[in-house]
């Protein structure tokens, strides 16, 4: 922090990347001893100026928060650096306005603590992904959004939406926690140790960095090509300061032959119960496959299960699952289900003995509108889905709407075709699972009761999120 000149000030709020925790979440979050380092060294730093030192995050798959810090083992750590917590979940949502040209939507919402941040910093985790190949600083923007926003372009314009979040904030200090980096996976990533700990302070030197320690070009991946091209910071390592007591070649060394999860969906299952057809999205977007939604969905959705149940695979009945306007057979046996999922499935063949037409219910960019957006949560998405199965039980094509679909819907849907051990069901983490969950219901009753708004307009965005005149001044 000396080196990078970085002096907290204000509010100072730390984001790290608990998308997920417990037992089969180990690898996945940013581990609560790397965050209390980088608290206390904050504190350290502060020189009077700092009017609040807290944690922030919405988590993914629609856990509860606070169900997530504490199954990451946050809480004792919240307590012990006096760090004041935020669960962006329950927080009021602010209006941020987009003026850039590029932008996908002419505004996007964040929560309050994020807006009023004078002073913020990202922790996130170093780990591949399986839609946007890796999720270094940039992509953990997707947590400064509660859920109701969040699956708002979860889809094939993923990358965009990632690029226009950087509007919205910029960290004065990025940690990444790269001590036991995260390999194939997001939620379930195969452990791989480097004992790096990677700082900096602007987000498109970093990620760029980031991708050559994992052997990646940062001009392959999408969203950090995309918000470089916005001006937001070098990918040219010529352009970026790198320091530090290990050299860069020592870090790629590390972490050679490190595993990224990009993969399609009909490769991806190959060998296995279910069999993956995966046509392209809607034709106005341009795009040949959904690396955003529903099909990287399904493939979180299967390793959370099979880190549950050992048997997965074996209890799995054989499956066929289409995805997007999907032209060409579906092998499908008797008896054997057939599941399109999301809106923009499209098909019109046979399957067995019976002509089947599924038809296209994407509805434009345009007429979703976040002022809006509902929140769904998992006892909603239970009911849902299970209401689906039941209601077609003897059918052998099933049609699962939503964009995305997403991975907690999948996991249940999964869970019950097969017989599976089912991770929402637990009863061993029942209890502190209930707790988080009504905890988080309270606090946003207790503020709608306290006439709190759940979401606000800010007059205009950020537009301090840029990369200085000079790049190589940018860590």
């Amino acid at each position: 922090m000396t080196e990078l000149g970085v002096v907290p000030r204000g509010r100072t709020l730390l984001k790290p990347n608990v998308v997920s925790a417990g037992p089969i979440f180990e690898h996945a979050f940013t581990r609560p001893e790397f965050i209390e380092g980088v608290l206390l060294a904050l504190r350290d730093r502060d020189q009077g100026a700092m009017t609040e030192l807290a944690v922030g995050e919405r988590s993914g798959i629609t856990i509860p928060t606070r169900y997530a810090f504490e199954a990451a083992g946050y809480e004792p750590m919240l307590r012990r650096t006096g760090a004041r917590a935020y669960y962006f979940e329950e927080e009021p949502q602010v209006e941020i306005p987009l003026t850039h040209a590029s932008r996908l939507r002419d505004f996007v919402f964040t929560p309050a603590p994020v807006a009023a941040a004078d002073f913020f910093v990202n922790c996130p985790k170093f780990k591949a992904h399986p839609w946007t190949t890796v999720t270094f600083s940039l992509k953990a923007y997707i947590g400064i959004q509660d859920d109701r926003h969040r699956l708002i372009d979860h889809d094939h314009g993923l990358n965009q939406k990632i690029r226009d979040l950087q509007y919205v904030v910029q960290p004065q200090l990025i940690c990444i926690d790269a001590i036991v980096a995260g390999e194939a996976r997001m939620l379930t990533p195969r452990p791989k140790r480097l004992n790096l700990i990677l700082m900096g302070n602007n987000q498109v030197a970093f990620d760029s960095v980031c991708s050559h320690v994992m052997g990646v070009d940062p001009q392959s991946v999408e969203h950090i090509r995309r918000v470089a091209e916005e001006g937001f910071g070098p990918l040219d390592l010529d352009a970026i300061e790198i320091g530090g007591d290990v050299p860069l070649e020592e870090a790629r060394a590390r972490a050679q032959g490190f595993q990224v999860g990009l993969e399609r969906v009909e490769k991806y299952f190959e060998g296995s119960h279910i069999t993956a057809y995966a046509g392209p999205p809607p034709e106005s977007e341009r795009t040949s496959y959904c690396w955003g939604g529903c099909p990287g969905a399904i493939e979180e959705a299967i390793e959370i299960l099979r880190a549950y149940d050992a048997q997965c695979d074996e209890k799995l009945p054989r499956l066929h699952v289409v995805f997007g306007a999907y032209q060409g057979p579906i092998a499908a046996g008797p008896g054997e289900k057939v599941i399109f999922i999301g809106d923009c499935a499209e098909y019109e063949g046979q399957i067995g003995d019976k002509l089947v037409q599924i038809r296209n219910k994407y509805q434009p960019r345009s007429t979703r509108d976040p002022r809006t957006a509902k929140h769904d949560d998992i006892y909603a998405k239970m009911a849902r889905v299970m209401k689906k199965l039941h209601t077609t039980r003897h059918d052998q094509v099933v049609r699962f709407e939503g964009c995305p679909v997403s991975v907690a819907e999948q996991v249940l849907a999964l869970a019950e075709l097969g017989g599976l051990d089912n991770p929402y069901f637990d009863r061993r983490n029942a209890w502190q699972f209930t707790k988080g969950y009504l905890s988080w219901r309270a606090a946003t009753t207790a503020k709608r009761l306290r006439g709190e708004p759940y979401q606000r307009s800010r007059p205009a965005a950020r537009g301090a999120a840029r990369v200085e005149e000079d790049p190589r001044r940018d860590g």
